[in-house]
């Protein structure tokens, strides 16, 4: 599994030690859910927001922090972490409170770095400007939620926002200098190989810095979890197999300066619908970098992942 967990090291040489990603709650929404843009979220959203490993939003980003370094302590050794905003939209929220909350996420003495998760239309200007100003302090990463650039497709999931409001939102925060990450889902009902590969081309025209690229999960409690029992023939790639196939295109097609951060993915298995060969990380990782292996898929690329 050495060649798909380089991110580690890459890590260790910009920070001089081994880093570790936070998953952390900032107890914000998403104008998806709240009834500014629909209600109920993107139809694969948890419950959680797609933050099912988060803390709880009941504790203060402080103690979300050092209760995540007190779990994880045994396996790290002075030792620095990415505190990683992860559930719902994280820049949705009035500016005093995200101030707070980042820079007190960005004040941590064991925090290297900020990892934002948010929408590219919940990005407005004052936020941008807080953006860069943490920026100087300590690395901004926003990721940013685009799934594919297959517009019709994005209709169908309820993402809420057409392409040219992401292409915005990149060129702004390309302008102040925060790395961008992009979230793409394969698997995504009706898409073919060729969708999906056309989603990363489109991302390769654009001032991206990384990619995660994400197995399309039906979770309970989700309205994907109804849409796929009603429709079970839109599900293209639920097999291990074909999954590793389209992604080695993926990754084939990428530009060559945009760092994966991400081959894959995993639900709680408790929530898990399908694929339920996903449930088995290890062995997933596995074939996947079986498969890049022996096809030289990753030759001449830099493939990064700390095993989220």
């Amino acid at each position: 599994m050495e060649q798909i967990l380089r991110l580690n090291s890459y890590l260790k040489q910009r920070f001089g030690c081994k880093v570790y990603k936070i998953a952390l709650n900032s107890g914000l929404s998403c104008p998806n859910r709240d009834g500014t843009i629909g209600f109920g979220g993107c139809i694969f959203c948890s419950k959680g927001g797609s933050g099912d490993f988060a803390s709880s939003p009941e504790l203060c980003i402080s103690d979300q922090i050092n209760n995540a370094i007190d779990r994880i302590k045994n396996k790290i050794i002075n030792g620095k972490f990415i505190a990683y905003f992860q559930a719902f939209t994280n820049t949705y929220g009035p500016i005093d409170y995200l101030r707070r909350i980042f820079y007190e996420a960005v004040s941590h003495p064991d925090v290297a770095a900020l990892s934002i998760a948010t929408r590219p239309d919940c990005l407005p200007e004052n936020v941008l400007l807080l953006l860069k100003e943490l920026n100087r302090i300590k690395p901004v990463f926003v990721e940013l939620g685009f799934q594919t650039s297959n517009e019709n497709t994005a209709a169908l999931i309820r993402r809420g926002y057409d392409n040219i409001v992401f292409d915005n939102a990149v060129s702004d925060l390309h302008r102040i200098g925060v790395e961008v990450i992009v979230h793409t889902i394969i698997g995504l009902p009706y898409e073919t190989s060729d969708d999906v590969i056309n989603t990363i081309r489109y991302i390769n025209d654009l001032p991206v810095n990384g990619i995660k690229l994400q197995l399309l999960h039906v979770l309970k409690g989700t309205s994907l979890e109804k849409f796929y029992f009603e429709n079970p023939n839109a599900f293209l790639f639920m097999d291990i197999n074909e999954y590793i196939n389209v992604l080695g295109k993926c990754i084939s097609n990428l530009r060559e300066d945009i760092v994966i951060h991400r081959l894959t993915g995993d639900g709680p298995k408790s929530l898990l619908i399908a694929p339920m060969w996903s449930g088995n990380k290890k062995v997933v990782l596995n074939a996947i970098n079986n498969y890049l292996s022996f096809n030289n898929i990753i030759q001449g690329k830099e493939i990064r992942q700390n095993g989220t």
